[in-house]
């Protein structure tokens, strides 16, 4: 659908030039930096409704298409467009970022002005990746957003930033570099950097193998998948919280994003001769680092590896729908593996920067993240530990929240494929109950473990405006799925229909 609006181009660009404009306000006038920050991200979640009401959720076409001529020589296209996919995450990034932004009002001290401006032109990256349908373009994006949270790491992270930036930096960076090469030698087959042309493109299998691991060294480092996960605790533990929250909420979606745009329609060959070993790591991620939560004192670290854990079911949903294929026969159940993914993603965006946010209010007041430095605190935050309960509940994939539809979706769709496969899923169910049950007793209940527990304050207005928020998404997506379950479905049959095409 080409639009005489171009709606894509203005969320996108949008935040990116307030981002400029809070950043040349400067720290003199931190106020006014503030609102104007704010008030940008609220008018790119504004747009977002809009955006979802406006979309065709029975057409799985591009919607809301902006095409003009980028750098001709290289018949590369400044070409935006959406589909049911890109829509949910890019109201994920919108609604995350104007989150983060009333969460670090008064808390960030140290340079505002850039600390919001990052997070605004963050939000417009962000924003271009998942509506590029250009390859070269999604590329720009994709590693021009590392560049701002680079910046929040180094500057306004902990004690061992600058060891945790560079790290982050080069595990994803590295991996996107072989993504290029990827897309370039489609370019040179094709002619063009155009999506489409890409999924149109006939390819041997050693051509599609070598395409599949270049954009799995990319992905699975986003994502981030084990044995390539080790950055993502370092970064958690040394982001500020607003840096915690986007990392979790909107980063990580970026390699299962990647999965589902790239790796299975231009590749369905390889995808399906080497799901087992994208299956095998999943199922290695979920019971591995759940067991490694287990044993974090570090509340940040803790809900670090449990992102990874859980970002395990979103990448099983994505290729265990071949195992279900080879066995049943059934396309129904691939697409309910994808559509697991992808509510996963939704969930953990949401659960996961909760968690963060709860860590960080607990933080700016006792300002150290051990567990052992806590105990009780419902005792002297009773609101505060009901947000945090709900929260953590979510996480362990509780009925009647976000967090149990997908991880029950991408079970029941593991089952289908091979009962084992389920069983070992299901351990999360276990594992999760586990390190989440054991996080709460520690912190939440009990008596009151010290004298400065005993002296906290309860949440504020503007913090309990936060988790609020989160706490209603968190349960209506847990109680009624189907308005994010409708948007997915016609986008996630096209996906299955290119899954299941021979380019050989």
């Amino acid at each position: 659908m080409q639009t005489s609006w171009p709606i894509l181009s203005v969320l996108t660009w949008l935040p990116i030039v307030s981002g400029v404009l809070v950043m040349l306000i400067g720290d003199r006038q931190a106020g006014s930096a503030r609102w104007l920050a704010l008030l940008s991200a609220l008018a790119a979640l504004a747009l977002s409704v809009p955006l979802w009401l406006s979309f065709d959720s029975t057409s799985a076409a591009l919607q809301f298409v902006e095409r003009v001529p980028w750098i001709q020589g290289l018949h590369a296209e400044y070409y935006l467009g959406i589909d049911g996919i890109a829509l949910p995450l890019i109201a994920l990034t919108t609604f995350s970022t104007v989150l983060v932004i009333i969460a670090g009002w008064t808390v960030i001290e140290k340079r505002p002005s850039q600390y919001f401006a990052s997070f605004l032109i963050m939000e417009g990256l962000m924003v271009g990746v998942f509506s590029a349908a250009d390859g070269l373009l999604f590329y720009v994006f994709w590693e021009a957003m590392l560049i701002p949270m680079f910046i929040i790491i180094g500057v306004w992270g902990g004690v061992r930033r600058v060891y945790a930036t560079i790290k982050f930096f080069l595990y994803t960076f590295l991996g996107s570099v072989l993504m290029l090469v990827a897309l370039i030698y489609m370019y040179l087959k094709t002619g063009s950097y155009e999506l489409a042309a890409f999924y149109r493109l006939p390819l041997t299998m050693p051509e599609q193998t070598l395409i599949f691991l270049s954009f799995f060294a990319a992905f699975a480092v986003k994502v981030p998948m084990v044995p390539v996960h080790t950055w993502l605790p370092d970064a958690h533990v040394e982001a500020p919280t607003g840096g915690s929250v986007i990392l979790a909420a909107i980063m990580l979606k970026m390699g299962g994003y990647g999965f589902l745009r790239f790796s299975l329609p231009i590749t369905p060959d390889a995808s399906r001769s080497l799901d087992w070993l994208v299956i095998g790591l999943s199922l290695i991620g979920v019971v591995y680092i759940g067991l490694v939560a287990l044993v974090q004192q570090d509340m940040k670290k803790l809900i670090a590896y449990s992102s990874i854990a859980h970002m395990g079911f979103v990448t099983l949903g994505c290729f265990v729908g071949y195992e279900i294929v080879a066995s049943t026969g059934s396309v129904q159940g691939a697409t309910l593996g994808l559509s697991g993914a992808m509510v996963q993603m939704i969930s953990h965006g949401l659960v996961s920067g909760a968690l963060f946010l709860c860590v960080g209010v607990l933080y700016d007041r006792l300002h150290t993240r051990q567990i052992s430095a806590y105990g009780g605190v419902i005792n002297a935050m009773p609101i505060f530990g009901a947000f945090m309960v709900l929260f953590c509940m979510a996480n362990a994939g509780l009925p009647g929240t976000s967090g149990f539809v997908g991880e029950f979706m991408v079970i029941l769709s593991a089952f289908r494929a091979n009962f084992w496969f389920a069983f070992v899923a299901a351990t999360t169910l276990i594992l999760g109950a586990a390190y989440t049950l054991w996080l709460v007793k520690r912190v939440v209940f009990g008596e009151v473990g010290n004298d400065g527990v005993a002296s906290l304050k309860d949440v504020n207005g503007r913090e309990f405006l936060v988790l609020g928020v989160l706490a209603v998404a968190v349960l209506a997506v847990g109680v009624y799925p189907k308005p994010l379950t409708d948007v997915l479905e016609p986008s996630l049959k096209h996906l299955v229909s290119l899954m299941m095409l021979s380019k050989t």
